[in-house]
This record gives C-alpha cells, structure tokens and sequence, in this order.
C-alpha cells in the first residue's frame, strides 16, 4: 500500500536529485530516505529511482507517481484541516429533528447559544413527532433527535444515547367561563362529560388511556396537531383539553386557563443520538446546549 509519507519523500528526491538533500530538506537521515525509498518501490511493485552518477533519477514509474503526488498529497493536506477544523469545532454540521413544543421552546435557546460559542457549526432543523423522529435517526436523515415518552417502552431506546431533559407535565386546560376555571387542581375524573380537544396522536391516546383509568372515555370532538389551535378552541369555549406545559409555553392562552389535573402525568422530553455519533465534537455540543436550555427552561 502507497502511503502519504512515502510521496513525501519521493517527492523531495525527485526536486533535489539525492536521498542526501532530501534528508537535509526533510529533516531525517539519509539511511530513513532509502528505506522508505524501498518500501515505496515494493508496494509499487517497480523501480522507482534509478542512480546516475550522484544524482537519482525517476524512472518512467517513478515519474508517473511524483506526478499525481502533488494532487494526493494536497488533497490530503485539506482534508486534515477539515477534520480538524471539525473536530475543533471551527466547522461542522448537526441535523437535528424536534417535535413542535419543542422547536418552538428548547431548540431556540439551544442554537442561540451554540451558535454564539461556534459559530462555524451549521445545524438544520425539521419537524417530526416520535416515533417518526426516532427512525429518521435510526435510518441516517438526522444525527440529533429531540423526542418524547410517556413511561419508558421495553427497550424502547437500548440502542440509543439517550440524554434526558425535562419531565414535561401535563396540565388541563379550559374555557375562561368554566366551572372549574379557578380551582387549583381538577381530578381528571371531574371532566367526564365535558366535550374533548385533543393534541397530536401520541398525546391523543395518552389522553384516552389516563382518562380510562379514571374511569370514562373522553368525547373527543376535536382533534389536530397544532397546540395554538387546540388552545384557540379551548378559548372559544368548545371544549377543554390537557397539554404539556411545554406546548403552552409558547402560546398566549386567549380566552383559556391552565389548572393542575390529578393524578399527575408526565412526558419524559430527551435528546437521541446514536452511539457513534455522540463522539462527534458538533453533535455532543448540540447535546450540551439542549440540556442547558432545559434547565433553564
């Protein structure tokens, strides 16, 4: 196999016409330029070099080789600053997928402060809900994924670097006029015949299974991903809802109020890379600024 150094040094005896020059322009001994020189023709599997008095000249082969070393050897030289300006962080690139709430929450905060310390790290950033999010992470179209459970699956994330964030309440949501507008807390029990606004689809049957366990099925008269539009609704007075704080945040709750709901439940929101990936100098920053901005959120 032909490597690096040896094109170094071919290179070097074929500007200066000696093993002797070459060493001094290189900084070695002589003898190290000869054997290198052998190594070099027996991977080549030809000679290279042919002596001619005092001086070396290249033979056909060698001609041919000094020829496209310059190419490889420049090549190699800004490939060894892009890795390392990668790895120094001067560069880079991060693909990261959320879920709304927390675009709209975490990510923000997140990419400021990234961007603010490395400025040279580019990261784009797509909508996905898990458990989409976890397969684009999975099958190679994101290196970060910012997602969410409720209660850990079996082996859910075995194969995952899994960096937790915030447990995410949930709380209940209802019209301004609402009976129960100002209490501190409402048993979920307490709205079993109020008409329902559901959330995303992973929220949505989270909402059906707590709500089964407090003894009735919610009737769910309206249905849509978009956490603006489920408060918008709430607000009108058509119905009562229960979101994550994290989905509220971000939006001003017009005609709506917030109340505790018992028995308390959580989402657990992490952050997902792959085991690889996590070693990447980009990615593990991109990690770090989403912990921090979930802990000042």
């Amino acid at each position: 196999m032909i490597e690096a150094r040896h094109l170094r040094v071919l290179r070097a005896v074929a500007a200066t016409g000696s093993f002797s020059a070459a060493a001094r322009e290189l900084g070695c001994t002589q003898p190290a330029v000869s054997q290198q020189m052998k190594a070099l023709e027996s991977s080549a599997g030809t000679p290279l070099l042919i002596r001619t008095g005092r001086e070396m000249r290249l033979t056909q082969a060698g001609e041919a080789l000094v020829r496209h070393a310059s190419g490889i050897l420049a090549g190699l030289t800004a490939a060894e600053e892009e890795v390392a300006a990668i790895a120094g962080l001067r560069a880079g690139r991060v693909r990261l997928v959320s879920f709304p709430s927390g675009s709209s929450t975490l990510v923000p905060t997140a990419l400021a402060a990234l961007r603010a310390a490395h400025p040279g790290t580019r990261v784009s950033l797509v909508e996905a809900e898990p458990p989409r999010s976890v397969e684009m992470l999975r099958d190679g179209d994101c290196d970060v994924a910012l997602a969410f459970r409720y209660g850990a699956g079996p082996a859910e994330w075995d194969d995952l670097v899994v960096r937790p964030l915030l447990a995410d309440r949930l709380v209940g949501l209802v019209p301004e006029a609402h009976r129960l507008a100002d209490a501190e807390s409402v048993g979920i029990a307490e709205l079993a015949e109020e008409s329902w606004i559901a959330g995303c689809p992973r929220c949505r049957r989270q909402l059906v299974e707590v709500c089964e366990e407090a003894g009735f099925t919610p009737r769910i008269d309206f249905a849509t991903d978009d956490y603006p539009a489920v408060v918008g609704l709430v607000g009108a007075g058509l119905g009562v809802a229960v979101l994550p704080e994290l989905a509220i945040e971000s939006v001003r709750p017009k005609g709506a109020r917030t109340v505790a709901v018992e028995p308390a439940v959580e989402r657990e929101i992490v952050a997902l890379t792959l085991p690889d990936l996590a070693q990447v100098p980009a990615v593990a920053a991109t990690l770090d600024e989403l912990s921090r901005a979930a802990t000042r959120a």
